[in-house]
């Protein structure tokens, strides 16, 4: 077996390999052309898309079957980052590559310099050389987002300062510029990219407040029975530090508090905390089931704490968990808890929502219209009209989205932007979209977008001269934004 060091590569046997990165790191790989080019969906393999022509993601285990690859792919990147988006490479053990060949023999290892503040870390690659293949150690990092990421692949890419809510993409129609963004600490991707994970200890919502204060009561809301004790404890810990901050206070309502049950038990049965359960179902998609829809939406998921009590008292310690608890946005709250078996660990589930309505939603849109409309005044560029069929298709791809659970720039059936417009009744000439899930305002989307080089130069378009937005909150992520720009 090759001990391998930064720069040196090993010819690679025909037939597949298989390289495995253990520990607290997820692996992902792009597959490119010779102009070092990913050319679509199907080249990003990452854990929430693990599948190519010739590679194959199994947890820590990506195995590359260099004939089996797409026509013209003449280059495998593997890139390893933390499982926890938020802890840079330095604090994590070193990432160690092992590759085995056909029959699980071993070919290789490589131990790459320990790296310090980078968040992203390309490990090696397998890339053809003449008619055989070969793989190359590398070990470079990143440490100033996924910038560098753009040198190498070619491709425009969003900042990756780690946030709780996930990254963006964007493309723009044919005769306009195409803008690619790969994922936050992942890699490169040009249309989709995956739902950052969530801490293995704890979780909390972002809390992005928004500029309304919320209802007291949500549209259609069940009859309110008298909370049982331990959530009438809650209510009023959390009201009176509400208070305290200046933000109103909160309700329980049942529905949130079913959505949270059932979370919790999903997470004791698994014996691990997480948005999405072992049953592939996320917190967001359990709220929706109870028919809460909502227009913002946080949640704490965290074990350890023995009572409500105990919950609280970690909330308001800890800086994130403080901000959800605080933020005068929510007007409803729910929570259960459940224990798993012998181990008898807790596992708490608290959901914070604000009902949505028709004016919560035009407001929104109206928002994210005006924040747009800013960064062009910006820039010196005049303003986006709203045009009511963009709108209407974007407002239509975003409910898509987050009840079909699919993120892309392509729908399950193949429409692209373009597609979509013209079905709404458009005749625009040329349409760009950009998409963003997890963002829990419009102030948060916008600024998102405006920190992405390819989602900027589409609302930076001089030759674009409408728009639509669309929201919908539900799917894995929890909430789903599409603006569609015309000219």
């Amino acid at each position: 077996m090759s001990e391998l060091v930064p720069g040196g590569n090993l010819p690679l046997p025909e037939g597949a390999v298989t390289v495995r990165v253990s520990g607290p790191f997820d692996v992902s790989a792009l597959v490119t052309d010779e102009g070092g080019k990913v050319r679509g969906d199907a080249d990003f393999v990452f854990y929430n898309q693990p599948v190519a022509p010739g590679a194959r993601l199994s947890r820590d285990a990506l195995t590359v079957d260099p004939r089996r690859l797409r026509a013209g792919a003449t280059r495998v990147t593997v890139v390893v980052s933390p499982a926890d988006p938020g802890t840079p490479l330095g604090r994590l053990p070193a990432p160690v590559l092992q590759v085995t060949g056909p029959g699980g023999r071993p070919l290789a290892r490589f131990a790459p310099p320990r790296p310090r503040e980078e968040t992203v870390l390309l490990l090696a690659e397998i890339y053809r050389r003449g008619d055989g293949w070969k793989l190359r150690a590398l070990g470079q990092g990143y440490a100033d987002g996924l910038a560098g990421l753009a040198r190498d692949f070619g491709v425009d890419v969003v900042d990756d300062t780690p946030t709780p809510a996930t990254p963006y993409a964007s493309l723009t129609a044919p005769g306009t510029r195409r803008a690619t963004a790969p994922p936050a600490a992942a890699g490169a991707h040009p249309d989709t990219v995956p739902p950052a994970r969530s801490p293995s200890a704890s979780r909390t919502g972002p809390a992005a407040p928004a500029p309304a204060r919320a209802t007291s009561t949500a549209p259609g809301a069940p009859p309110a029975a008298a909370p049982a004790p331990d959530l009438a404890t809650f209510l009023a810990l959390v009201n009176s530090a509400r208070s305290t901050a200046g933000s109103p206070p909160v309700t329980l309502d049942p529905r949130l508090t079913e959505a949270a049950r059932h979370h919790a038990s999903a997470m004791a049965a698994a014996g691990r905390l997480g948005v999405e359960g072992p049953d592939g179902v996320s917190v967001f998609q359990r709220l929706t089931a109870t028919g809460y829809a909502y227009v913002t939406v946080g949640e704490h998921l965290v074990s350890g704490p023995r009572n409500p009590s105990e919950l609280v008292e970690y909330c308001l310690r800890t800086e994130q968990p403080r901000r959800t608890l605080h933020d005068p946005a929510f007007s409803h709250v729910g929570l259960a808890h459940a224990t798993k078996g012998r181990s008898g660990d807790t596992y708490w589930t608290a959901l914070w929502a604000r009902p949505l309505s028709p004016a919560d939603l035009a407001r929104t849109c109206e928002e994210v219209v005006g924040l747009t409309n800013r960064e062009r005044a910006r820039a010196g560029l005049p303003p986006l009209a709203v045009d009511p069929l963009l709108a209407r298709a974007a407002q239509a791809y975003s409910t898509d989205m987050a009840v079909r659970a699919f993120y892309s720039h392509s729908s399950p059936e193949g429409s692209r932007p373009w597609d979509r417009a013209a079905a709404a009744g458009s005749n625009r000439r040329s349409i760009g979209e950009n998409i963003a899930c997890g963002q829990r305002s419009a102030g948060e989307v916008v600024e998102g977008w405006m920190n992405s080089p390819g989602h900027r130069a589409n609302i930076l378009k001089p030759g674009f001269t409408h728009i639509g937005i669309g929201f919908a909150g539900g799917g894995p992520a929890g909430t789903y934004w599409t603006q569609l720009f015309g000219a």
